[in-house]
């Protein structure tokens, strides 16, 4: 069988197709090969990256004086309420009264034996105004008489730049941070 001009044309084309396409993919994976691992350039924009970034937190990873003001300062909060809310219950004058503790141990409010609170915060965690405080039996904040005040009661937690203040509404007794 004799092949005609034509169909020896178009078999050439194919082979040459053929060809010029293996040789591509033999070209797409020798470029694939060598391509492993990050550039120089990538690396040293990643560690100039993670050093920024530890320059920046790791400090506060170590300065626990920030989370322990607001710790203190959460309690102390929590321990005025709580008194406000005894006095209303127990309808009678009761004492919040705040001391720092010699050892590092957290706020224990609690009720003494005469039905008031106690509450003892760390040493670490400076106490700055007014460390006692009255309310009387219809939540008021009030001297040690009971008579109701006519001023709010404030108290500030822990040392700058951490300090957190705390105010108590004299009209309703109401404990909040501004």
């Amino acid at each position: 069988m004799r092949l005609s001009a034509e169909h020896i044309a178009t078999t050439k084309q194919r082979m040459e197709f053929f060809s010029e396409a293996r040789a591509g993919l033999r070209l797409l994976g020798s470029r694939m090969k060598h391509q492993r691992g990050f550039t120089l350039v990538e690396l040293i924009v990643t560690m100039v990256i993670i050093g920024i970034l530890a320059v920046a937190a790791l400090p506060r990873f170590f300065d626990n004086d920030a989370f322990q003001a607001r710790g203190a300062a959460d309690q102390v909060k929590a321990a005025l309420r709580y008194g406000q809310k005894v006095a209303i219950a127990q309808h009678k004058p009761v004492s919040v009264i705040l001391t720092n503790l010699t050892s590092s141990s957290d706020c224990g409010a609690m009720l003494d034996g005469s039905g008031n609170v106690d509450c003892k915060i760390s040493n670490k965690v400076a106490l700055a105004g007014t460390t006692t405080f009255w309310f009387n039996a219809l939540g008021q904040l009030s001297d040690s008489a009971g008579v109701a005040l006519t001023s709010n009661g404030t108290i500030s937690v822990g040392a700058s730049p951490n300090t957190t203040a705390i105010t108590i509404v004299a009209e309703t007794g109401y404990v909040y941070v501004p």
